[in-house]
């Protein structure tokens, strides 16, 4: 397994809809890229609805920035074949990072196709491809919700692990102490692999919540009484927000986790403001100023 031997910081994007998405998303990318992340990671959409807009956005990635830029690819309605063709489309662009994930059914399909779970895309990656591709999975410090028990979910991402897995993201949480109950439980499963936090900045709470509710993301009641209390206030929810999520980060990472994984939601601003509290690490002769 590869193991990353030092704090990792890395950035999510989704495939942009028409051209003013696209404009957006070529903004905000070019300012995040001062930052000097690890790598970008870009979402990917069931259906067929944004795959091509994955390729695409990653290659864009790569050649407008020069940093690493991992596909997420969910297996789930997926052929042998049309899996097999992403992965050489992935390596001959240059990729050299997939985030190996599960998904969702898509709505009438009642059926996963050949793969159910993201253990056996991970696996036939590996059968197919080696060690070229560092593979990342997800992971729920909450517990997935349609997991029958925590359990049973904790085994799961244990299997991603043991069929190859590299590193792994969380979905995102608000709560420290779920993802160190998280890694305490892993542990004890003889899991060693790198498992960093994702962190959703908060800057439209009614957003957020929706959000959480579908991914089964716990909002804490303070957070949510404070945040509903504010109303329409734009600029209190975000200065909260803001406070409640540069808090998390540091218990984070002062607790030990190996990194973090922001959720851009193709947006500059709150990114930056987080990595420039938490005093990240910057390239030389980069602003880190939000433009």
């Amino acid at each position: 397994m590869t193991h990353i031997s030092q704090n990792s910081f890395s950035i999510e994007f989704f495939p942009p809809k028409g051209p003013k998405g696209a404009a957006r998303l070529e903004k905000a990318r070019a300012e995040l890229a001062t930052l000097g992340p690890d790598f970008f990671s870009v979402t990917f959409g069931a259906g067929g609805t944004t795959r091509s807009g994955t390729l695409e956005t990653v290659r864009q990635s790569m050649d407008s920035t020069g940093i690493a830029t991992a596909p997420h690819l969910s297996c789930i309605e997926g052929t042998h074949e049309s899996i097999g063709e992403l992965l050489d489309n992935y390596k001959n662009a240059g990729v050299e990072r997939i985030v190996a994930l599960r998904g969702d059914l898509p709505e009438g399909m009642e059926q996963p196709g050949v793969f159910s779970y993201a253990n056996e895309l991970v696996a036939h990656i590996k059968e197919r491809h080696g060690d070229a591709f560092h593979l990342e999975v997800g992971c729920y410090p909450e517990y997935h919700p349609q997991a029958p028990t925590p359990a049973a979910d904790i085994d799961n991402f244990v299997r991603k692990v043991e069929a190859g897995a590299d590193s792994a993201m969380t979905q995102y949480f608000y709560n420290a102490d779920a993802y160190f109950n998280f890694m305490e439980e892993v542990t004890a499963k003889g899991v060693d692999i790198p498992i960093v936090p994702g962190i959703m900045p908060i800057t439209d709470f009614g957003q957020v919540s929706r959000f959480s509710a579908m991914c089964g993301a716990d909002i804490p009641r303070w957070i949510r009484q404070k945040m509903e209390g504010y109303g329409d206030d734009k600029a209190s929810v975000q200065a909260f927000g803001h406070e409640v999520v540069t808090r998390l980060c540091e218990q984070l990472l002062a607790g030990g986790a190996p990194g973090l994984h922001f959720y851009s939601l193709n947006k500059a601003a709150p990114t930056m403001g987080l990595w420039r509290e938490l005093g990240l690490p910057v390239p030389e002769g980069r602003s880190s100023q939000a433009g």
